[in-house]
């Protein structure tokens, strides 16, 4: 099936390597696999593929993968699952991978709702593993009635006053996104210093966007319709109320490896550890994306694209040494 999940009674799947993670790395693995002759199945706990992105931030702009000037991440998934789809990958998303067995001529990997995988390896591109949105506490009982973690659709925020609370990357990628759509955007964060990159920093405060430091949310106040004002909390004691009808609470999150832990490969802070055919610690398991780690590893979407090649390359002499490593270019492929 391309682009579809496969309904949670359907039998087990059997194919040459099971990807677990459906994000940007994880949807190129399939293509790459694909394009060595090999058979793959993509598991994700989301709903859709794109992982991360989808869910996180699927109206940014991409400004690092390579030949985009500039691309949405919606537009970067898109494209990722059409690439991948002219060779038909398996998606069991929605579903987490739990167990995983020793089995003839590979592994069992048993999924959250019942369903079986008999691979003959196994790509993890987890990204982080499962994340968590971390909780602006005044947001309590405002969740989804105003207040947002992240930001599926921009047209949504058309013509509100919105505050953006934080001081990361995320905080101001949402500014800049937010800027030509809503009536205001405002960012307040608890410190006199940003996390973001300088770069971000001087486009948002370019466009003029009011950065309120060394302030916190006090209180969200509202009615039965949603969010209409914020009071922040000043570092010298005083209150400051605004106006707004979305607040985006873009803390950071927590990320948690779940179930891979214990699959008997050697990790490195939530990271999986992997030599240069990115190849974990144990046999037959490989890992690419960010959730790989070796010396000088930089975690970019492009770094993954790379990763998820060497690995599938590997993965296909694993699986019969009787192949290439180099298949050659796709252009000498037709």
């Amino acid at each position: 099936m391309s682009g579809e999940a496969v309904a949670s009674d359907s039998p087990a799947a059997e194919v040459d390597v099971l990807i677990v993670g459906a994000g940007p790395t994880g949807l190129y693995a399939a293509y790459y696999a694909g394009f060595r002759g090999l058979t793959s199945a993509l598991v994700d706990s989301l709903p859709e593929p794109g992982g991360q992105v989808t869910a996180m931030y699927p109206e940014k702009r991409i400004f690092d993968v390579a030949g985009f000037p500039e691309v949405r991440g919606k537009d970067l998934v898109g494209a990722l699952v059409e690439q991948a789809g002219r060779y038909d990958p398996t998606y069991l998303l929605g579903r987490y991978a739990t167990e995983l067995s020793e089995a003839p001529e590979g592994f069992a990997v048993e999924l959250g709702d019942g369903t079986s995988v008999r691979t003959g390896a196994v790509l993890v591109t987890a990204g982080i593993g499962e994340f968590t949105p971390r909780p602006l506490p005044a947001a309590d009982g405002w969740l989804d009635k105003g207040v947002v973690h992240f930001i599926p659709e921009l047209g949504v925020h058309s013509g509100r006053d919105v505050v953006v609370v934080g001081g990361g990357d995320s905080a101001f990628d949402w500014a800049l996104a937010l800027h030509p759509v809503a009536s205001s955007v405002t960012l307040v964060h608890r410190r006199a210093r940003f996390r973001a990159q300088a770069g971000l920093i001087q486009e948002v405060e370019r466009l003029g966007v009011p950065l309120i430091t060394e302030a916190e949310v006090f209180e969200i106040r509202g009615d039965e319709h949603g969010v209409r004002e914020v009071e922040l909390e000043l570092g010298d004691g005083e209150r400051r109320v605004l106006t707004a009808q979305t607040v985006v609470a873009a803390l950071g999150f927590t990320a948690d490896l779940g179930s891979i832990e214990s699959w008997g490969m050697e990790l490195e802070k939530r990271s999986i550890k992997v030599d240069t055919t990115m190849r974990t610690t144990r046999k037959g398991i490989y890992a690419a994306g960010d959730i790989a780690t070796y010396p000088g590893k930089v975690k970019l979407i492009a770094t993954g694209f790379g990763e998820a090649a060497t690995a599938i390359n590997n993965i296909a002499v694993e699986l019969n040494p009787e192949v290439r490593l180099f298949p050659g270019h796709s252009t000498n492929k037709g």
